[in-house]
């Protein structure tokens, strides 16, 4: 099984409009993540593997979540590796774990995976390793946000 090579996300910004991204692209350029092109607008495309979002003219006093490509970035990104077991084998290692009291060693060893991805796996029912975290909807936006406590 081949390995595919990585995807690297690059990520530019200027501050105000009297700025430009030019100093960073020719930056990328020389860093080969950038390639220069020829009878296009920019003259440059992203090198191949490489995501390139700009926001220009983007102060910092936007959070950056609320910045067009910067939100993007988030979304292509800081995922992790994908679970190495999913739909019925999840559900059988979970199942063996919680009904049975099945070791994740044991487990680990009759699915093929490491200790770590069983451990994935059973997320929220270890003790100590809280699930994803659960939003309660609220009609204040300040106690969601726990402020004033």
């Amino acid at each position: 099984m081949s390995e595919e090579p990585p995807v690297r996300i690059v990520y530019s910004r200027s501050s105000t409009a009297a700025q430009s991204l030019l100093r960073q692209r020719h930056i990328l350029t020389e860093a080969g993540l950038l390639i220069r092109t020829e009878g296009v607008a920019e003259g440059l495309r992203p090198a191949e593997e490489v995501l390139l979002f700009e926001d220009p003219a983007t102060t910092s006093k936007i959070p950056a979540l609320e910045r067009p490509a910067f939100a993007e970035v988030a979304a292509a990104a800081h995922r992790g590796r994908p679970l190495a077991l999913t739909g019925a084998q999840l559900e059988e290692v979970r199942s063996a774990f919680v009904d049975r009291g099945t070791s994740i060693a044991a487990l680990a060893r009759a699915h093929g995976v490491s200790r770590a991805a069983i451990r994935s796996a059973l997320t929220g029912l270890l003790p100590g390793r809280p699930g994803p975290p659960v939003l309660i909807p609220t009609e204040d936006p300040a106690e969601a946000l726990g402020a004033g406590r």
